[in-house]
């Protein structure tokens, strides 16, 4: 069995970190504006939204598990800033591509079946129109980052967001995920050619950043549920002492466990090789994703009406859960990837792929 190898120190800084800065009234008034300037200042300045980009392009160093397990802690503390964004997809996306990385945050456009957005090549620039939606804090970043494909040729592109129309939304979370209108002609230093199969790893790394998040959320929503039901009593004991509610404690703690296990060993691989991984990313996603669904069931009801309320922190969780498991994702993608995967792998070669 392979176990992730960060170090002690990052987690405990991390999490402290959040501890201080995530509590319940500054999530809270993030979901009201769209944006915590002291949640963000303070985790830009300690150099966690840059982990994992090289030092040389204006990154913090780190490998790719660093920046996971940072993803996985900002989860479990439904931290409400661009960190997965900035960091292991935007921010990874405008390296690869040696175009500038900005001081500020970095969003990605995530890709969505609905989208319009085209380009065309005119001389040196590039001309960019159309939507593309679910843009991660579009308003709120520096420069919103993506891919675009003109004559089968793949790029890489730098948007401004003061150059584009935004309309506000959100996410069941309240997390902004806005549509962006493009309308305007990029310079060469805006836009670079990049791989074909950069796409690919850009997909498969923003599931990656999901299953860490998600991991992380369901380990904090499982803590939350044991302490709730081993101090709320009922008919003379603490209902976690009752036969029913400890098997919906159980149930909880099962799904956090084994969705961090798995998403912490597809991140190990994917540190090796993002597109190599694809098995370990796929069932790691197709985890967690099931997981949102059944123990935020267990949590819920193991809370009662508590659970509803929206003066209790259950809610930041199971929201972001539910949410969450909607982004780099379509239904059926990463189980059917698994299935795919699996078969083509035969009885001869599945076994390495589970056991590594």
């Amino acid at each position: 069995m392979t176990f992730l190898n960060v170090d002690e120190l990052l987690t405990e800084s991390v999490g402290n970190l959040f501890s201080s800065i995530c509590t319940f009234d500054a999530v809270q008034a993030a979901e009201e504006t769209g944006w915590s300037d002291e949640i963000w200042t303070a985790v830009n300045d300690a150099g966690f939204t840059r982990i994992g980009l090289p030092e040389s392009q204006g990154g913090s160093g780190g490998a790719l598990t660093d920046a996971a397990e940072v993803l996985r802690l900002a989860g479990a503390h439904a931290a409400p800033v661009p960190l997965a964004e900035t960091a292991m997809l935007g921010g990874w996306l405008l390296c690869a591509a040696d175009l500038p990385l900005p001081d500020g945050a970095v969003t990605i456009i995530p890709g969505s079946a609905s989208d319009t957005l085209a380009g065309s090549i005119d001389g040196d620039n590039l001309r960019l129109t159309g939507t593309a939606s679910r843009v991660p804090w579009a308003a709120r970043s520096d420069l919103i980052a993506g891919l675009i494909v003109v004559e089968d040729q793949t790029f890489a592109v730098a948007i401004a967001p003061q150059d584009v129309a935004i309309e506000p939304m959100t996410n069941l979370a309240g997390e902004p995920r806005e549509t962006i209108t493009v309308d305007l002609t990029l310079s060469a230093d805006s836009y670079r050619a990049v791989e074909t199969t950069i796409a690919t790893e850009l997909r498969l790394r923003g599931a990656l950043s999901r299953a860490m998040m998600m991991a992380g959320a369901l380990e904090a929503m499982s803590d939350l549920t044991i302490s709730y039901t081993a101090e709320r009593s009922q008919f003379g004991r603490p209902i976690g002492r009752f036969q029913a509610v400890q098997q919906h404690l159980v149930w909880g703690a099962q799904d956090a466990a084994l969705t961090k296990m798995t998403a912490q060993v597809a991140s190990i691989h994917a540190s090796d090789d993002v597109i190599g991984a694809r098995f370990q990313i796929a069932a790691a996603r197709q985890l967690a994703d099931e997981s949102a669904g059944t123990a935020t069931r267990w949590a819920h009801q193991a809370h009662g009406a508590m659970g509803m309320t929206q003066e209790y922190a259950l809610h930041q969780l199971s929201r972001r859960l539910w949410a969450w498991r909607h982004e780099f994702s379509v239904p059926g993608e990463w189980a059917s990837t698994v299935g795919q995967i699996a078969e083509s792998a035969g009885p001869e070669g599945l076994y390495p792929l589970i056991a590594s």
